[in-house]
């Protein structure tokens, strides 16, 4: 489990530095200042750059998943080591950018999030907060599986997490009109993303220790059962 943690989290981390590395070699080549993400600009001219720029988040999103698939083992472990490379990722894209370039200057910041399939804006810490959470129940879910624990994901898990995933998703990307129509962010949909934080949360927390659902402690079962 140490060896396995450590790996995952090396990798996110390198892979977070030459993400941020690109974001600052093109940021420089294309004129732009780093503080200055708004209005929204994927053109250069070719009409390239944008369709790029996706293929390139897409691939991270490969990146992510093909880590977790080799470091786990049954869907649920392989689910929780994506979410901690994914989370590590993220936070340590932040933490390069900062040394790189000292931006962001606050985790109030504006910031462009994702672009698939819409642009996702919000403060720097709202996607901090998601990440922390999903290093902090990957690590739980994946050392409670390596121990041969219990992780019960029925129906109520995964409409919860699903349902919770989409809200935290949609409070990124209800703006997502007015930033592609060149509109600089005013106000962010938080009361959406406190509801599925915490939606997310109960789905995952009941997954765990099924007793603080059942109100008893359940027989263990495999990761087929989970």
């Amino acid at each position: 489990m140490v060896g396995t943690s450590v790996a995952v989290v090396a990798f996110a981390i390198a892979m977070a530095y030459l993400e941020a590395a690109v974001v600052v070699y093109l940021r420089q080549a294309l004129g732009i200042e780093h503080d200055a993400l708004f209005p929204l600009r994927l053109d250069d001219g070719s009409g390239n750059l944008g369709r790029i720029e996706v293929g390139r988040e897409g691939a991270t999103l490969v990146m992510i998943a093909a880590v977790g698939w080799l470091a786990g083992s049954g869907w649920v472990e392989r689910l929780a080591w994506a979410a901690v490379v994914f989370g590590t990722w993220d936070i340590a894209y932040y933490g390069w950018l900062w040394v790189f370039v000292g931006w962001p200057p606050s985790p109030a910041t504006w910031d462009i999030l994702f672009l698939l399939p819409v642009p996702w804006v919000g403060p720097v810490w709202a996607p901090i907060v998601v990440s922390a959470a999903l290093i902090g129940f990957g690590l739980l879910a994946a050392r409670r599986l390596r121990r041969g624990g219990t992780i019960v994901v029925g129906p109520w898990q995964r409409v919860g997490g699903l349902l919770g995933g989409i809200l935290v998703a949609g409070s990124f990307a209800l703006d997502a009109g007015h930033i592609l129509a060149g509109g600089i962010p005013q106000t962010w949909a938080w009361p959406l993303f406190v509801a599925g934080m915490a939606l997310a949360t109960l789905a995952a927390v009941t997954a765990l220790w099924p007793r603080i659902r059942s109100g008893r402690s359940p027989a263990r079962r495999s990761d087929l059962q989970a």
